[in-house]
């Protein structure tokens, strides 16, 4: 349920806005009743009642155990939080430049529908919020104009961080539906913790999607030397796996715009 209202997915509210799709028993909250199916559900009771009360003086007998309360839907805005792999390698330099080209189609497209944007990339033995959620185009070119790559590959404090930033929005924006996409390999090498980096990593995957976040993770190694950790990553965040065999901004844009709209039917 959403607290707030939204303007882009489907999504249950609590708001007495709202489209009114259906109605469901109200156990005992008595706001936003849905009358028409009361009524009908106290129809059925009518000559009972009225024989038991022995009233007459009352046309339609209705008790609280009647009352039905409305579900409506609304539009929620989405928050789309990418988390990319920015340790040194061969492909690093495609992977940014589809990324960002990635993002800034999203913004645009998100414009009139209040969608945001962030992203966070890993490299060295940290995670960086590189620009915090946004939907303005203009702040979106001045972060992602100077990105750090090289260095290993610390997954963890990518995949932490991005679970951090979630929660956070979570509670300052309610009515947000979050959606992460991770671009790697799935081979972290770099512990935050005393744990191994691959236990470590999977360990926090399974708290974000404990936490019902979804996500998707786009496979960044090659087919020759694939050895499955993207996709062993993604089944820890229950999340689908995907392959872009030719890494470009439109390509990744598609494919997120594809993935999240199967993830927004599945919301409403």
């Amino acid at each position: 349920m959403r607290s707030v209202g939204g303007r882009r997915s489907r999504t249950k509210t609590e708001l007495k806005r709202g489209r009114y799709i259906q109605a469901r028993p109200a156990n005992g909250r008595t706001n936003d009743l849905a009358f028409d199916a009361t009524l009908r559900a106290a129809a059925p009771f009518q000559k009972k009642r009225k024989e038991e009360e022995n009233r007459n003086d009352v046309a339609f007998h209705v008790k609280k155990s009647d009352y039905m309360r409305k579900v409506r839907v609304r539009r929620a805005a989405n928050l789309i939080l990418f988390v990319v792999d920015a340790s040194w390698s061969m492909a690093v330099a495609e992977r940014m430049s589809a990324t960002k080209g990635a993002i800034m189609s999203l913004l645009t497209d998100a414009y009139q529908r209040r969608d945001r944007v962030g992203l966070i990339v890993f490299q060295k033995d940290r995670a960086t919020l590189v620009m915090p959620p946004t939907n303005s185009v203009q702040l979106a070119q001045r972060a992602l104009s100077n990105i750090p790559v090289g260095g290993k590959t610390p997954l963890s404090a990518g995949l932490q961080l991005a679970h951090d930033i979630l929660d956070r929005e979570n509670l300052l924006h309610p009515d947000v539906m979050p959606l992460l996409i991770v671009l790697t390999d799935g081979a972290g090498n770099v512990p935050i913790g005393s744990f191994a980096p691959l236990e470590e990593s999977h360990m926090i995957a399974d708290e974000i999607a404990k936490d019902d976040i979804p996500a998707i993770v786009i496979n960044m190694e090659s087919a020759t030397y694939d050895q499955g950790l993207a996709l062993e990553l993604a089944n820890h965040l229950n999340a689908p796996c995907l392959a872009i065999s030719e890494l470009k901004a439109e390509h990744l844009y598609m494919a997120v715009r594809q993935a999240s709209n199967e993830l927004r039917k599945g919301e409403a």
